[in-house]
């Protein structure tokens, strides 16, 4: 769990983020508070039930409540492209439309309890080797039908109150400077107007 500084001229208090997203992790990084495991995030998405899913996001919620976090960065969206991606079991599909509508309920469970969700890891972040290095090259059209659509349809659903940005490059640039993904996208395409975060 971290803190941010707060930003007194603008109004902005310090605020606490707790890792997620199946469980809310709380105030240290070894030896804290036991934390409830809710199934991993394929786990959920094979239910293919939103209902659950908002469920789920509401116990997460009251979690991070109890545990003093502000935004529980989860729920993960990102494609299970690869078998050995690592860290493919954080994400609920490899279909776009099915992580998209299961990631809203997640996250309009999450808001229910005034907590708000970090989707992430906005964009293209389908593997764990050389995540922090990798340049993925991708046309507009697969971008937009395979790696954005959960995102979209999450903003559509659910209006999540943080993205936290990829640590990858799509073609070329870095996801937490890539314009074109942040403020031709998501903040004028889509008309989204909340916190984005990077990634550590």
């Amino acid at each position: 769990m971290w803190h941010t500084t707060p930003i007194e001229r603008l109004g902005i208090p310090s605020l606490r983020v707790s890792d997620g997203p199946n469980g809310v992790r709380g105030t240290k990084f070894f030896d804290s508070t036991p934390a409830a495991c809710f199934p991993c995030g394929t786990g959920l998405g094979a239910t293919w039930d939103t209902g659950l899913l908002r469920a789920v996001g509401n116990l997460l919620g009251l979690e991070a409540k109890a545990k003093g976090a502000h935004i529980l960065l989860g729920p993960t969206v990102n494609m299970q492209r690869n078998p050995l991606g690592g860290r493919g079991f954080e994400s609920f599909s490899e279909d776009p439309v099915l992580s998209g509508l299961i990631a809203a309920a997640y996250c309009n469970g999450v808001q229910d309890q005034r907590i708000i969700p970090s989707i992430k890891h906005f964009v293209c972040n389908d593997q764990e080797d050389k995540r922090m290095l990798v340049d993925i090259n991708v046309s507009e059209r697969a971008l937009r039908e395979i790696y954005l659509a959960p995102f979209m349809l999450a903003v559509r659903d659910a209006n999540p109150g943080s993205f936290m940005t990829a640590y990858n490059k799509v073609n070329g640039t870095h996801c937490s400077e890539n314009m074109h993904l942040l403020k031709d996208i998501l903040r004028e395409e889509w008309g989204w107007d909340g916190l984005v975060v990077s990634d550590w």
